[in-house]
């Protein structure tokens, strides 16, 4: 797929991050583009980046926004036939299953329905994506999915002595997917392409997204560590949607993003047996990877 114009394209939480970023950029190429989130709020500052980028209120007439819980099949379903309804089409081309958020590290001590909401949004975002979307994809000419799963889906860590079990569990889930589509949308679906996205450390609002809607709260606390975690990674959420939408170009189905995301995928190649050990973390660190992650 060479160019987005005149594409149109759907983007799971589209009101922060990286989605948003997808959101912004592939306005700016020209495509009409629906977004979902949870918050209207979030995704009408997106349809203002839009219009500060782009130039103009027209560009609004190619986007929608729609209020959508990813983890919810009845929402999902819903949000397909807005899409249908309201862009007056029986396909599309583009599908970015992106949304996700943090929690439940622990299987062991966290309370169960943290971990079930981040494995249910993180990999059942994608599945239900897939099952609300695919087929529209499938009905365009030529069409591309994109599944965002983390560098956590080749490597099940934050650290040593830290769990992240729902996380890791859910974009592993993602990873194997994606790779498994390839040979089925070939036999079937052979004008369809796909991708897995691994991201590493970017500049997004998941620390603070997560952290609210799994407690519910909000505060200093959660301003102060959201903010450390966008503002200290070495990759903007900008510039992770400018590689993604290059990968989708390439036609390439692994797209990993940023430099940690590479250093990490040939350290975990290179010792995969020793990868949760406390020498693995301090070799990341001397490549300048995941700096923040603690060693010991």
């Amino acid at each position: 797929m060479d160019s987005f114009a005149k594409r149109l394209a759907v983007v799971t939480g589209g009101g922060s991050g990286m989605g948003r970023e997808l959101v912004v950029q592939l306005a700016a190429e020209g495509a009409s583009v629906a977004m979902c989130d949870v918050s209207a709020s979030s995704m009408e500052d997106t349809m203002t980046r839009c219009v500060e980028t782009v130039g103009g209120e027209q560009v609004r007439d190619r986007l929608t926004s729609h209020i959508c819980d990813v983890s919810d099949e009845h929402q999902m379903m819903r949000f397909r036939d807005e899409v249908m309804a309201q862009h007056e089409t029986d396909h599309i081309h583009l599908l970015f299953n992106n949304a996700g958020i943090g929690g439940g590290g622990s299987f062991l001590t966290d309370d169960r329905s943290a971990w079930e909401r981040t494995f249910d949004i993180c990999w059942g975002g994608v599945y239900l994506g897939c099952r609300a979307f695919v087929p529209l994809v499938v009905a365009a000419e030529e069409g591309h999915i994109v599944n965002t799963a983390s560098v956590n889906g080749f490597w099940a860590s934050i650290g040593v002595n830290r769990p992240h079990t729902a996380y890791a569990a859910a974009k592993f889930a993602v990873k194997g997917f994606t790779e498994a589509l390839i040979t089925d949308l070939r036999i079937h679906a052979p004008h369809v392409r796909c991708s897995v996205v691994m991201p590493g450390h970017i500049g997004t609002e998941i620390v603070g997204n997560s952290m609210m809607l799994q407690t519910g709260g909000s505060g200093p606390e959660i301003t102060e560590r959201s903010n450390a975690f966008r503002n200290n990674a070495p990759t903007t959420a900008a510039e992770a949607a400018t590689i993604i939408l290059d990968g989708v170009r390439a036609g390439e189905w692994r797209i990993l993003v940023g430099d940690d995301a590479h250093v990490l995928d040939a350290l975990v190649r290179d010792d995969p047996r020793g990868a949760y050990e406390s020498a693995f973390v301090r070799r990341m660190h001397e490549q300048g990877a995941l700096e923040f992650l603690v060693a010991e």
